[in-house]
């Protein structure tokens, strides 16, 4: 089978990579605005793994490799609360209108899609766990924020719309949260940026009072389930939650990193508005639902927090070194 990965060099587009190159002819776009060369570069011998450098945005060569390809993972997109916050128009012309040409081309060959979105969706709710079925609660919209769970909704409504008018077989799955090697801290995810942090046994920096809590989900689960989904019909037209349920809060987070790194680094706490700027919004909890994953798939992660701290300090250990 040929399988197009949008977004393919970025964190879970090369774990996705990494979990099919066995399986499948792959094919890769991404134009490297937050992914990284780098983490395809070990597939770049293999006569089964094809890459061009370049936006999906591009509608003829876009076309072209839906039109050679039998699925798509659609995972292209601005990602990172900074990088959302700095560049809103980046992310809402990225996020729509790349995912409205996929549809659009996939819809003439009437091509199997999974397309990622995120718990960003969930907003400010203060219902959880969060279900599928839950409202969506965002902020107003003169803060950019949320303009990222606005885009990323309008491509749920699109996808579902694809699904309805015209039956194109389209899976969307909700990310809480997915962490593991590879991933950057530049856009401010807070593992990976914690991490670095500590082996260089420098402050971490936690944003607000750091008792907001998080749940954490391997990469590995991550590419595992959206393996398995690709292939099951009954999860056509749904929208379906995939994260980790443990709850851990920020402050408790940097503990335990600095513990694991045998660090000298301090916690120290600034304001949300010294990090983004006035008129930002936070959530205290985002815990996942994944009972519908578990339900149509038989989804359960095989990994804990720790194990997702031990492999993402393990890498980082290993970066430093070389």
């Amino acid at each position: 089978m040929k399988v197009l990965i949008t977004g393919g060099a970025g964190f879970i587009g090369s774990h996705l990579c990494d979990q099919l190159i066995d399986k499948h002819e792959i094919f890769v776009i991404d134009d490297l605005s937050t992914g990284q060369i780098e983490n395809i570069e070990h597939h770049k011998s293999r006569k089964n793994f094809h890459y061009v450098i370049d936006s999906i945005t591009n509608k003829s060569l876009l076309r072209e490799l839906i039109d050679k390809c039998d699925v798509i993972y659609h995972l292209a997109a601005a990602v990172g609360v900074k990088l959302i916050v700095e560049k809103p128009v980046h992310t809402i012309e990225t996020n729509i209108y790349g995912t409205e040409l996929i549809f659009k081309f996939a819809a003439l060959k009437n091509k199997r899609i999974i397309i990622a979105s995120t718990s960003e969706v969930y907003g400010k709710s203060s219902k959880v766990p969060f279900s599928e079925d839950d409202d969506l609660v965002l902020g107003p919209t003169h803060v950019a924020r949320w303009s990222y769970a606005c885009s990323k909704a309008i491509d749920e409504y699109l996808a579902h719309a694809y699904w309805n008018e015209k039956r194109i077989p389209v899976t969307v799955v909700r990310f809480f949260n997915t962490v593991g090697p590879r991933q950057v801290g530049h856009y401010g995810m807070v593992i990976p940026r914690f991490v670095q942090a500590a082996l260089k046994n420098e402050d971490l920096i936690v944003y607000g009072d750091g008792d907001q809590s998080r749940c954490f989900a391997h990469v590995k689960d991550i590419v595992q389930a959206l393996d398995n989904l690709m292939e099951i019909p009954k999860t056509y037209g749904e929208t379906i939650n995939l994260g980790q349920p443990e709850e851990v809060s920020i402050n408790e987070l940097g503990v335990n990193i600095i513990k694991m790194c045998e660090s000298r680094s301090k916690i120290r706490h600034i304001s949300f508005e010294e990090a983004y700027g006035r008129g930002f919004e936070d959530m205290k909890k985002r815990i996942p639902d994944i009972s519908k994953a578990k339900r149509l798939f038989n989804f359960q992660p095989r990994y804990s927090l720790k194990d997702i701290l031990n492999d993402t300090i393990g890498y980082y250990k290993t970066r430093t070194c070389t």
